[in-house]
């Protein structure tokens, strides 16, 4: 079986505290976006993950290895499954690529083994593996909560074009949470404001925010922002932890252009909310 496992952006991203067991308690609007990794799944007498990209991990500490895990401690399936990951989301990018694919490695194995679990059951075993895992199960505009674990589906959110841009630096969201606390800052709060404005009709795209904007060291945020918001975007943001920033187009043809003169970056895509 081949899964397509798509990509997030955070539209807004607040982190309200920090939890006695070190997760942070999140606000966050996600987005799916039509970039994708594909899963090739297939039963085995174990687990076996492969993948295209370089340095991803293919033991126990992949996210779809442990998704698999959780999957068959959960149901008590004596079984397994080779998984082989044609990796097109970049890694440390604030994309949720790694998330994506265990959320589908769930779906799959579900799907493999006859439908033995509910999606509140899909959603509980996801929440085990990683906190934007769950958002992976449902997908589409979604407001997270607590760890990511509390999802509401959202209606209404204008498709729009998406520039992605991601410049040599990579970060690690362990070090963006850690920076997060020892700077003491204080959250944006921005969900509720874009909240107020889907529901209301107005822009939401005017209320862009990412908390994790704040800890960003370096010169290169601000600079591929400007750069979106002077190649016609109609918003530019951070998504995650970074280190992938995205503009916001109303048409394709605005965002092939402004793809197509952004500069020299490691990596560039033009794709679309889904």
């Amino acid at each position: 079986m081949i899964f397509k496992t798509y990509a997030k952006i955070n539209l807004t991203l607040d982190i309200l505290s920090k939890r006695p067991d070190g997760y942070h308690e999140l606000k966050t609007v996600m987005q799916s976006i039509s970039l994708f990794d594909e899963l090739d799944i297939e039963p085995a007498n174990k687990i076996i993950i492969s993948c295209s990209g370089k340095n991803i991990p293919t033991g126990p500490k992949n996210t779809c290895y442990k998704a698999a895990e959780k999957f068959f401690e959960y149901t008590k399936i004596r079984g397994g499954v080779k998984i082989h990951i044609d990796k097109k989301i970049p890694s440390e990018a604030g994309l949720g690529g790694g998330s994506a694919d265990a959320a589908a490695t769930i779906k799959a194995l579900n799907v493999m083994y006859g439908g033995v679990l509910s999606v509140h059951e899909m959603l509980m075993i996801a929440g085990q593996v990683g906190a934007d895992v769950p958002f992976g199960i449902i997908g589409g505009t979604a407001l997270c909560q607590g760890i990511g674990e509390k999802i509401e589906t959202l209606e209404g959110l204008p498709k729009k074009y998406i520039v992605l841009v991601k410049p040599d630096a990579g970060v690690s969201t362990a070090e963006a949470y850690s920076d997060f606390d020892r700077m003491a800052i204080k959250s944006q709060r921005g969900t509720e404001k874009f909240l107020e404005a889907l529901k209301s009709r107005e822009d939401p795209y005017k209320f862009l925010s990412n908390d994790f904007e704040q800890v960003v060291k370096g010169d290169w945020l601000i600079d591929i922002k400007k750069k979106l918001l002077g190649l016609g975007a109609e918003a530019a943001l951070m998504s995650g932890s970074g280190s992938t920033v995205y503009g916001v187009f109303d048409d394709e043809a605005a965002a092939k252009n402004a793809g197509e003169k952004i500069g020299c970056y490691p990596y560039v895509c033009i794709c679309r909310t889904i």
